[in-house]
């Protein structure tokens, strides 16, 4: 699978709608609710076509696949979902046998007959993966399933003919895809595939019913159907979703047993209990984060990040905790690392890029780190000297003394002499694109713009918001991008190396169209490996050819600050699994009274 979830700076800010709380003098719901911000508008929930990190989060409370990680377990395990056991596995590991439990069903929706939600079968997730397959539904995720699944390629081919994707025949055999009854799945490989359970936990190979896209067909993106813990119940495209308890969920129960200190924090206390405790999960789309964050302390929010204008305010950054006029409100501090990469991107098909690897070596040098991380996340982010994230299996610490992430203005002054010499004279003006929503994110593009032009080069920057971003960058229309970076859904780090391989050209995962023959060939090679100190020491090669290259400037990696409200219960982030929110519990009295016990703190904002 596409590993590699695109998203721009995840900061948790943003608001939702006052639900539990209500209008003034209005009544007060008995419901639990979940008000969680977004930063930026919902591209798609249609698990299929899901490619950044909003859809890929409320898809997740719907639709569900065959395993996931546990929520408290670490280090990370994976565990059924809908499958009933692990698959039993061929010798050759090319053939996988994976049970479906059964008496699963998909959420009532008009689309069954009678409006109730039928059973989950084998057939779906068959259906399901030839739609991705289906080169008329233009799905970015094909990229996973490409050169893996015997035959699937080839109904690809075969679906080239038709005009749209509703004229394709999914009943024409996949030999690698079969059903063998109604609870057995049987997926054949071309060859090994190392990371397919880590891809199975990915929304993107959720099963969908093909009733739901007979129905809605090119409106599936708004309508997803799923078995999961909850179902779309409002969607305001630029406003807010929300997400109501599946009535028809099957019996599921909080884990009883985690990390070591999960007792002593309180994470076991719901051990059996019926899952899950939230009626409703509210997303409140908010580009600016002063507002959420007076949302936030008035309680009508539950969760954010800390804006970096507030953060000194909110914080103790020697403690460790939250300021005295935070702690006052009940309000608690969570800090965690989240496996990412951030950087500024280089599109390599341009004609002054592509060919100067110099000129992007200059930017590199030129860029400082360490100052943008001060000056925008407080300095609470990392550096990242690599690829790898250090959450990662195959993490190379010794890439810190290597110099790919150096500042040395003096150096990339040099280099673009160096770099007009291949130009035939002056570097022309780059253009960069980046998401420009709100002050917070035009402040970094004028940051980059800054430092790029210290360097003696001239810059314009055009700002678009989040769904143009991403089609842009992936049409190869940005000369250089710095709206974001990738969020990684695996502990396996193909994921980030997928992203610069030739086949793999965007909308694929590598924006960057960085090809390489040599890399290439290392890739393949990669790909059919399972863990162990060759791998590594092939990941880690493959790694410093890719940074020697010069494809994007590598920025930082993101640390997560989370303030929460004291009713967010069994609070433990898990960083590659997005449905977790069916694990969380809300103390509604201790919610809606907040506003009449923080009376008079409000002078503290």
């Amino acid at each position: 699978m596409n590993r590699t979830v695109r998203t721009i700076c995840l900061l948790l800010v943003g608001s939702l709608l006052p639900a539990g709380c209500s209008k003034k003098n209005g009544p007060v719901s008995n419901d639990k609710v979940f008000r969680y911000p977004l930063v930026a508008k919902v591209k798609s929930m249609d698990p299929g076509n899901v490619e950044d990190v909003y859809g890929a989060l409320i898809a997740s409370h719907i639709c569900e696949s065959l395993y996931t990680y546990h929520y408290l377990k670490r280090p990370y395990v994976i565990e059924p979902q809908l499958a009933d056991g692990m698959p039993e596995i061929s010798d050759d590991h090319l053939t996988y046998t994976i049970k479906i439990k059964k008496g699963v069903f998909y959420q009532d929706d008009s689309c069954f007959p009678d409006g109730k939600g039928r059973e989950l079968k084998a057939d779906d997730f068959v259906f399901a993966f030839k739609r991705i397959a289906n080169i008329r539904y233009v799905s970015p995720n094909w990229g996973g399933f490409k050169d893996r699944i015997v035959g699937l390629d080839a109904f690809r081919d075969y679906t080239a003919q038709f005009k749209n994707e509703f004229e394709v025949d999914y009943s024409k055999e996949v030999e690698g895809l079969r059903a063998l009854d109604d609870y057995t799945l049987v997926i054949k490989l071309v060859k090994p595939w190392p990371q397919l359970l880590d891809d199975l936990t990915n929304v993107v190979t959720a099963p969908v019913p093909k009733e739901a896209v007979d129905l809605y067909q090119k409106d599936m993106n708004y309508h997803p159907i799923g078995t999961g813990p909850y179902y779309l119940k409002k969607w305001n495209k630029a406003v807010y979703l929300e997400l109501a308890k599946n009535p028809n969920f099957r019996k599921e129960y909080y884990p009883d047993q985690g990390a070591a200190d999960d007792a002593a924090a309180g994470l076991l206390a719901a051990s059996g209990k019926p899952l899950p405790f939230i009626d409703r999960i509210i997303f409140r789309i908010i580009e600016e984060e002063q507002p959420a964050w007076l949302l936030f302390l008035r309680g009508e929010l539950d969760v954010m990040g800390i804006p970096k204008d507030n953060f000194s305010s909110a914080v103790d950054f020697g403690a460790l905790r939250p300021t005295e006029a935070i702690r006052q409100r009940g309000i608690q501090l969570d800090i965690y690392d989240q496996p990412s990469l951030y950087y500024i991107g280089f599109n390599l098909l341009d004609p002054v890029l592509g060919k100067n690897k110099p000129l992007r070596q200059a930017i590199s040098l030129g860029f400082d780190r360490k100052k943008f991380n001060e000056l925008f996340y407080n300095d609470r982010w990392t550096i990242a000297h690599g690829l790898i994230d250090p959450e990662m299996n195959e993490y190379d610490p010794n890439l810190v003394e290597a110099g790919f992430s150096a500042y040395d203005p003096q150096q990339a002054r040099r280099l673009i002499t160096e770099a007009e010499k291949i130009q035939g004279g002056p570097i022309p003006e780059l253009s960069i694109g980046t998401v420009g929503g709100d002050p917070f994110s035009r402040q970094i593009g004028q940051f980059v713009q800054r430092q790029i032009q210290a360097i003696g080069l001239k810059v314009k920057v055009e700002y678009v918001d989040w769904p143009t971003y991403v089609e842009q960058m992936n049409k190869g229309d940005m000369q250089v991008f710095a709206g974001g970076g990738v969020r990684f859904n695996a502990p396996d780090a193909l994921g980030v190396l997928q992203m610069f391989a030739t086949k793999f050209f965007a909308p694929l995962g590598n924006s960057f169209f960085y090809s390489n023959p040599e890399y290439d060939r290392l890739y393949d090679q990669a790909e059919v490996m399972f863990p162990g100190p060759a791998r590594t020491e092939l990941y880690r090669r493959m790694e410093r050819m890719v940074l020697a290259d010069y494809p994007a400037v590598l920025t930082n990696r993101r640390v997560q600050w989370t303030l929460r409200h004291g009713w967010v219960k069994n609070f433990k982030p898990h960083p590659f699994l997005y449905g977790y929110f069916k694990y969380m519990d809300v103390d509604s009295e201790n919610q809606n009274s907040y506003k009449s016990r923080t009376k008079g703190l409000e002078k503290e904002r």
